[in-house]
């Protein structure tokens, strides 16, 4: 993702990006980790700390934002609504302050319910 400034330019890896989304994301409470975004036979993957991009898809919008997507796995009886409006609002606050990048829409899938 390449952001041009005054001076120059930024470029952030995707790597880096996903990063961000994914750790901004598994810090809210009530998240019990990142799932797999490809859910191909039905079985949902939790995934370990070192794989959180995985769960994370984002789109560059013509405008320059970007649209994401995240697969998630929450703890047996948190509040679902209130889990996923948390995570909207820390990862969209997190994107834009590291970043400098506006985020224009943040869906939130629950893939799966676990308890600890």
């Amino acid at each position: 993702m390449r952001i041009e400034l005054e001076h120059g330019f930024l470029e952030i890896s995707p790597e880096v990006f996903t990063a961000i989304i994914g750790n901004a994301a598994t810090n809210c409470f009530g998240v019990k980790g990142m799932a797999s975004a490809s859910v191909s036979d039905g079985i949902v993957k939790l995934l370990r700390k070192e794989n959180l991009s995985r769960g994370v898809r984002f789109t560059a919008e013509p405008d320059g934002s970007v649209s994401i997507k995240l697969h998630i796995v929450v703890k047996h009886g948190v509040n679902i609504s209130a889990v996923c409006r948390s995570i909207i609002s820390e990862v969209r606050y997190n994107v834009e302050n590291i970043t400098g990048i506006k985020v224009s829409n943040v869906d939130v899938c629950v893939d799966s319910i676990m308890s600890d």
